[in-house]
């Protein structure tokens, strides 16, 4: 009896290995390509920053993010950890440069907004009174458990 739970546990921790330790996937390499502040290309895959709230191309600020993001990374080695989330075509990760952090980096610029309900709140202090005039999108705004918004 004591050989078969054995067994069994092998078994699942073989077929189930993200069940015992999720292991951090990291991609690394040259941006190869900047789709715009929140999006970039490496090594093949495209990759959505984390918690980082860049304007879409056609909104006002949206173009200075791609550039922003474009001088500091453009055929630059990163660091990318995914996170597992995916949005869109793109996994979801943290990624460093030489600098580090790119999502601070371009809050700090001014050019993007911390995004709490993805970042938990981690770029709240790098924004700026510039960044603060940008929109926040709905999907940034933390969702309340439904306990919360009962009525009594």
């Amino acid at each position: 009896m004591r050989f078969i739970v054995l067994a069994l546990a092998a078994l699942l921790a073989v077929a189930a290995p993200g069940a015992v330790a999720r292991e951090r996937i990291q991609v690394a390499g040259a941006v190869s390509h900047v789709r715009d502040g929140d999006t970039i290309e490496v090594a093949g895959v495209a990759l959505r920053l984390e918690g980082l709230h860049a304007p879409e191309l056609r909104e006002p600020g949206g173009g200075a993010a791609r550039d922003w993001m474009v001088a500091h990374t453009a055929g630059q080695p990163v660091v990318c950890e995914l996170t597992g989330a995916r949005s869109f075509d793109r996994r979801v990760a943290v990624c460093r440069n030489a600098d580090g952090d790119l999502a601070s980096q371009l809050i700090a610029a001014g050019l993007g907004r911390d995004c709490p309900r993805f970042s938990a709140g981690r770029y709240a202090a790098y924004e700026t009174a510039a960044g603060r005039a940008l929109a926040l999108p709905r999907y940034c705004v933390p969702r309340l458990p439904p306990s919360s918004t009962a009525r009594p």
